[in-house]
């Protein structure tokens, strides 16, 4: 069962920008996926210096993660993004490859937290995510 998402004419409208406002969960299995950042199986970083690159790696770990659960990026519910040190001119380039990946109809909730460095100096950004499936 895939997510129901509600957007409020009172709230700003979200979902140019790839997330929803509210995601209402189905009965089914929890799901709690680590963040995710640049790497591949063999720990190699993908997109070097390449925001872009990094947040659609991430994304697609992401979607190797939830898969392995059983479900797809339709069950996902939040997704929580930490960008090292964002920048205005990072949302554009993190909102394309949502866009990308969910669409503008029914994308997940969301939260951007800017921080000071992640585990690894060269990670620009991590993704974790939260599912029903």
């Amino acid at each position: 069962m895939t997510r129901k998402t509600i957007n409020p004419d009172k709230l700003f409208n979200s979902t140019p920008y790839g997330f929803s406002q509210i995601a209402i969960s189905p009965p089914g299995k929890h799901v709690f996926i680590s963040g995710q950042v640049a790497w591949d199986a063999e720990q190699n970083i993908i997109g070097h210096n390449d925001l872009a690159g990094q947040t659609r790696k991430a994304l697609e770990n992401i979607k190797i993660a939830i898969e392995a659960a059983g479900g797809t990026i339709e069950n996902l519910m939040m997704i929580r993004i930490y960008k090292v040190h964002y920048e205005q001119k990072d949302g554009p380039v993190i909102n394309g490859v949502l866009k990308e990946y969910f669409g503008t109809d029914n994308p997940p909730a969301s939260t951007w937290i800017s921080v000071d460095g992640l585990a690894n100096k060269d990670f620009l950004i991590e993704i974790e995510a939260q599912a029903i499936v």
